[in-house]
């Protein structure tokens, strides 16, 4: 019976026994530098920047980003969306799992290795590591030492910056759904909300425990995208390999050596792919689920390979098919599926913001009254109005009604709409009775800002009256 070093077995018949539970050793990651290291750090910062500075950006007077659930009202740049866009959401999450399918089955999984959040502020707590105690081998020193002044300021330098990117990262987070000043001067002279205070103290520990303490267990184990991943794969999607053609047999030598005589691969088993990777697996394994594509294996294979004098590429970002016959295909049918549909859902998307009017008019007839009532020699319908002004601004709104008959607008009297406002107006519609020769007919109700005579919207409904005379 042999063991694998995460405790995995294998007997004499060939079956393997796999420990379904990680084990509790600590990761050491060896610092590394590279290609897609600096790729990492570039496509990490710019998303960063934007997370931390788009709550302090003012437009019209208000954050760029606030989802103001109190008065549930979503904030976005220069548009403002209330329940009832509900749909935006919906078709926005659709989008981005679609983009993610689309990513997925070209290059795999990008998205986790350089700029899921995990990976970002996992790569923010590990520069801390390696800033107060240094590379791998000093903190594996440091840790089996004992307890001492120098290990306690070090220690205590580590921790405390990241309770810092913590806090940070919290009030950053909570400053999207309370404006980030109000928040940092309630902070500051303790007269903080106690909702806000329990969130920023909440997401300041979560952000402490997942960078800090189980980086490589929300990848494994709490992430959902590790679980489906693999069925977006084909031969043809871009990930990171290592080949093993090349590879094997692998086993230690000097760099004078001549491999091809001692019949060994390019692989010199110095395990420096399984020190650098931020979920300590071993990529020789072949594909696994927990793989994030980073690409730090990459870096760390081709720094060896270029000390031994050997072709980079070991490991590398390729595609199953490309190792064992030399090709692949870029434009296949899931591929162009999946691009096709993200395409007409971003075009439907887009051209549906883009028509988005900035007023609603419902109409909804007066069940406390009866079809019709005639008062004089008009017949009347009876509507409520419910005017929600999606502007940004306050408009006051007229009313006007149009049809094959000559309808008249009584009872409406022109308010002010806040934005976001909803007004509940109840409004008549008349019309002579000589006049109107049908039970039923349609009219149309239009509103149009007063200010602005770009910003109108009309609904159609049905007016009834009483039969014809004659009939």
């Amino acid at each position: 019976m042999t063991k694998n070093r995460h405790g995995d077995s294998e007997n004499d018949t060939g079956i393997r026994y796999v420990n379904l539970y990680e084990a509790d050793d600590k990761v050491y990651m060896r610092r590394i530098t590279g290609f897609y290291q600096r790729l990492r750090r570039y496509t990490g910062l710019p998303l960063l920047a934007g997370f931390l500075l788009m709550p302090w950006l003012i437009i019209d007077g208000r954050p760029a980003m606030l989802f103001d659930l109190p008065e549930r009202r979503f904030h976005v740049l220069w548009l403002s969306f209330g329940p009832q866009d509900g749909m935006y959401l919906a078709w926005l999450l659709i989008i981005a799992a679609f983009l993610l399918f689309t990513v997925t089955v070209l290059v795999g999984r990008v998205w986790c290795g350089f700029t899921c959040p995990q990976t970002v502020w996992t790569q923010m707590f590990i520069w801390a590591e390696f800033l107060c105690e240094g590379d791998r081998n000093k903190r594996m020193k440091l840790d089996a030492q004992p307890w001492s002044s120098k290990k306690v300021a070090r220690k205590g330098a580590k921790h405390g910056i990241w309770l810092a990117i913590a806090l940070v990262t919290a009030l950053t987070f909570v400053g999207y759904f309370v404006p980030i000043r109000e928040l940092l001067v309630g902070l500051v002279t303790i007269d903080i909300h106690p909702v806000a205070a329990f969130w920023v103290f909440f997401f300041t520990a979560a952000t402490y425990m997942n960078a800090g303490f189980m980086r490589e267990q929300v990848c494994k184990y709490m992430c959902p995208y590790a679980r489906f991943q693999s069925v977006m794969y084909d031969k043809d999607t871009l990930t990171v390999f290592y080949n093993y053609i090349r590879g094997e047999p692998r086993g230690p030598r000097k760099p004078t050596d001549d491999r091809h005589e001692k019949g060994l691969g390019d692989c010199i088993d110095c395990s420096w792919c399984v020190q650098v990777c931020p979920v300590d697996i071993d990529i020789r394994d072949g594909l696994q689920a927990d793989c994030i594509d980073c690409g730090l294996c990459v870096d760390a294979c081709n720094t060896v390979m270029d000390r031994m004098n050997y072709p980079r590429g070991l490991i590398s970002f390729t595609t199953e098919d490309a190792i064992e016959h030399g090709h692949t295909r870029v434009f296949r049918p899931r591929f162009l599926a999946y691009g096709a549909i993200l395409a007409v859902m971003l075009g439907v998307f887009a051209y549906s913001l883009s028509e988005r009017l900035p007023v609603g008019l419902d109409v909804l007839r007066d069940r406390g009254t009866r079809l019709y009532r005639i008062s004089g020699h008009e017949v009347e319908n009876v509507y409520t109005l419910k005017i929600n002004n999606k502007d940004r601004e306050t408009h006051t709104y007229d009313l006007t009604v149009s049809g094959e008959y000559p309808f008249e607008v009584e009872g409406y009297r022109a308010l002010p709409v806040e934005e976001g406002e909803i007004l509940t107006v109840p409004v008549r519609v008349a019309v002579p009775r000589e006049a109107l020769d049908e039970v039923k007919t349609s009219v149309t109700l239009r509103i149009e800002a007063r200010d602005d005579p770009e910003i109108f919207t009309e609904h159609t409904t049905t007016f009834i009256g009483p039969a014809p005379r004659g009939h």
